[in-house]
């Protein structure tokens, strides 16, 4: 039986939010979010969802009252009878603490998954995790997106010459190889070392860039510190020009002003989280939006089909 769908938002993501909707073909269901003096809020469903597939859509990337307000609207729809409850979070926070690699942290990806869980969802969709296995802290189906679906038509709409596809560390080196080889042409590999959380040290190339067009390729840019070293770092080894791609613009601290102010010709993020105005104003940040992509997948999902098509390039 094919139950109606809604969609609704937070207001982390509300924009992207009303272009999926609208890729779909329908309208965000009323939500109001009541904010009382302390700061403490309460979302609302103005309208019935009662017995109807829900698809509530929310970044969670800081503060972490995005989160929270994730999980309260989740636990609204769970108690106002809602039948199917899918999270689309098309940015996944807290996925960069995917393990312990120290003692005595948390795991904060499993933390937040057990949160989902517990809320109420049936199912998640997202996009670029930062580490694949976080698909395993879930025990309901988990729609794993990826970008490249968008980026790759994209870079070969660049028409670069000699180009090459490059990795901003060696933890993204899986994903650099994978647009190289639907690209057809080499990668290479910047080592960072840390000097501390959020800043780099030191940066090393390895391969051949030398007259070369390198398109540097990650899921999240952060503080835009390793990037634009590693971009710098490869024009110092005598590359031409240096692009690069990153399905999160996180963009936190001085990363739009290094970016403005770098080596790099152009950096193509997505709209998974929206960009603050100061971003918007520097020419060499352009975004492509994954509502189709992501409208797409909803609609599969609720028709039972497959999803492989959707990782076609």
């Amino acid at each position: 039986m094919s139950h109606e769908i809604n969609f609704v938002s937070g207001r982390a993501t509300r924009e992207l939010a009303e272009k999926i909707a609208k890729c779909f073909g329908k309208e965000l269901r009323n939500v109001k979010i009541n904010v009382f003096s302390d700061g403490e809020f309460q979302p609302s469903f103005e309208e019935t969802v009662r017995g109807n597939e829900l698809f509530i859509i929310q970044s969670t990337y800081a503060p972490a009252d995005n989160l929270m307000e994730l999980l309260m609207l989740i636990d609204a729809a769970k108690r106002a009878s809602a039948k199917h409850i899918i999270a689309v979070i098309p940015y996944f926070g807290y996925a960069r603490q995917d393990r312990k690699d120290k003692p005595r942290v948390p795991i904060g990806a499993k933390l937040v998954a057990n949160l989902l869980m517990a809320a109420g969802i049936n199912r998640i969709i997202t996009m670029d995790l930062h580490a694949d296995q976080i698909q395993g802290f879930f025990d309901v189906p988990v729609d794993h997106m990826y970008a490249s679906s968008i980026f790759v038509p994209h870079l070969r709409d660049l028409k670069l010459q000699n180009l090459t596809i490059a990795s901003p560390d060696t933890g993204g080196t899986r994903r650099a190889a994978s647009y190289a080889k639907f690209l057809d042409t080499d990668f290479v590999i910047c080592y960072k070392q840390r000097s501390k959380p959020n800043e780099v040290g030191k940066m090393v190339v390895i391969g051949e860039v030398e007259n070369r067009d390198i398109v540097l390729v990650d899921d999240i840019i952060d503080t835009a510190g390793t990037l634009c070293k590693a971009a710098a770092a490869l024009i110092e080894k005598g590359a031409k020009e240096v692009y690069a791609t990153a399905t999160h613009a996180v963009f936190s601290g001085e990363a739009i002003n290094r970016i403005n102010n770098s080596v790099l010709q152009e950096v193509v993020v997505t709209n998974t989280i929206a960009l603050a105005p100061e971003a918007e104003k520097v020419s060499k940040i352009k975004v492509v939006s994954i509502a189709p992509l992501i409208s797409e997948a909803i609609k599969i999902i609720h028709g039972s089909g497959s999803m492989n098509k959707l990782f076609e390039i």
